[in-house]
């Protein structure tokens, strides 16, 4: 099967990668080059441009950081879209609103294209081992069309519904990934104020109640002072923004989903926006005269 990937940042890389390994035939486009000419070295074939891309592939995949780029890349005069062939399936991995799913969507179907908004979750580490959860939104033919490239890059593969209905979905976890960030901070914050030591709150409240995934994947970090970035802050911040406004154009209540917000933009404000989301707590910690260690 001939794969084309465009986007490979933090995310994308590994995919291909893993892609490769899988036997795989893979034409990729990132606009910075010496990625490209690394993964061509791996066997995987360079294109100048999305349209260099569309035109050889059965398949291909984009994770992009921003809404902007998602809609210059697929519906760009030399986008996806335009210059794919018939029956070409394109997936977007990346966080994007409704609205631009949507648009997306229309405007492949009226160039008889399949189209899936295919995000994930996992962050690097389940992009490199290929353990990523895809949550999926499309026609479930075209799935069953795609069902091969996603089972090479990951583990947790759900087809959620119609076309958007895997952009929601992801939108959700990015809602619940800010808000229990920015409590689990706030909480270790609290405890090490209050006189607890951080490892024993982690190993009581990681299997009570009170604890997430977000506690037990961050509190580690914050512990050890490990805050090179897996998951930004800006990346966080970013998706936050995103949900914010969609939330306001439907017309949904956002009270915690605002808070959190507040907090991502406090840490990148004081020059922590692109340490891991983990460095959430360092605000905390100048404020309250402690450090979580």
């Amino acid at each position: 099967m001939k794969v084309g990937f465009v986007g490979l940042g933090r995310m994308g890389r590994p995919m291909t990668e893993n892609l490769l390994k899988k036997g795989f035939e893979v034409t990729i486009h990132n606009r910075s080059r010496g990625v490209v000419d690394e993964l061509a070295q791996q066997g995987a074939h360079p294109a100048s441009s999305p349209r260099e891309v569309a035109v050889v592939s059965e398949i291909v995949l984009t994770a992009l950081p921003t809404v902007e780029t998602v809609e210059e890349v697929y519906l760009g005069q030399d986008g996806l879209i335009p210059s794919a062939r018939r029956g070409t399936v394109l997936i977007d991995c990346s966080t994007v609103g409704p609205e631009t799913t949507r648009r997306c969507y229309e405007a492949a179907r009226g160039r008889d294209l399949g189209f899936l908004d295919g995000p994930m979750s996992g962050g690097p580490a389940g992009a490199a081992s290929a353990t990523l959860t895809f949550m999926i939104g499309g026609d479930a033919d075209t799935f069953e069309q795609a069902r091969p490239v996603f089972e090479a890059l990951g583990k947790n593969i759900h087809h959620v519904g119609p076309s958007g209905a895997g952009t929601v979905v992801k939108l959700v976890n990015q809602l619940l990934v800010g808000i229990h960030t920015s409590a689990a901070s706030e909480a270790l914050a609290f405890a090490v104020k209050a006189g607890a030591n951080p490892q024993a709150v982690l190993d009581v409240i990681g299997s009570s109640f009170g604890g997430s995934a977000m506690l037990n994947r961050n509190v580690p970090r914050m512990i050890q002072r490990d805050f090179e970035p897996a998951t930004s802050v800006n990346l966080i911040l970013k998706d936050l923004g995103l949900i914010h406004d969609v939330g306001r154009d439907i017309g949904a209540r956002m009270l915690l989903t605002g808070l959190a917000e507040e907090v991502f933009k406090e840490a990148s404000a004081i020059g922590n926006g692109d340490k891991d989301m983990a460095a959430t707590v360092l605000s905390l910690e100048q404020i309250m005269g402690i450090e979580v260690r």
